[in-house]
């Protein structure tokens, strides 16, 4: 395997990670500092939804981190995030849903209390319409981690969401969004 994605703490530290055909991974150094303006939010959760997979670095990153974690991993092509948790051995904490985000939004966005949206920088408009559909689902205090393209990002709707981060690193820039309920 010639990736260079690998977890960066935790049990599963150093190891590499699978990408998909065509994938763009956050580069492991932005990774870093999400999870550390994360853990400077204090922000640590047991139900973990993260809805475009990919490789499943940010739900896998999760569960080597927090041992009470479980996490719902989303994607229209789940192949590789199947074949890294398989090479984990992670087990019964993490299932995999082969699926649009958008479509099983009512289910996962309700459950869980961390989100984590990175849909294709070239459809932005996808990452906005899956945080509109958690608004109307999400508990009070449930946190989204938003990454977006830096050149074309937006914002969320302030009445819903309130913004604790807003940080780029390189061509990403990651909004850490908490519900406000209602």
């Amino acid at each position: 395997m010639d990736s260079k994605l690998q977890i960066i703490s935790g049990d599963f530290r150093g190891r590499k990670l699978r990408l998909p055909a065509g994938a763009r991974p956050t580069q492991n150094r932005a990774r870093i500092a999400l999870f550390n303006m994360m853990s400077s939010l204090d922000v640590r959760a047991t139900h973990v939804w993260d809805a475009f997979a990919g490789s499943g670095a940010f739900g896998i990153e999760c569960l080597s981190r927090w041992g009470d974690c479980c996490v719902v991993f989303t994607d229209i092509n789940p192949a590789t995030v199947r074949a890294n948790l398989a090479a984990l051995n992670i087990g019964s904490r993490a299932s995999v849903v082969a699926g649009d985000a958008l479509s099983v939004a009512a289910r996962f966005g309700a459950d869980a209390d961390l989100i984590f949206i990175d849909p294709p920088y070239a459809d932005a408009d996808l990452g906005v319409a899956l945080v509109r559909k958690i608004a109307a689902v999400a508990r009070p205090g449930a946190i989204v981690v938003w990454e977006q393209d830096a050149p074309v990002s937006v914002l969320p709707d302030d009445a819903a969401w309130e913004i604790l981060r807003d940080k780029q690193y390189g061509r990403a820039r990651f909004m850490i969004l908490r519900y406000r309920g209602g």
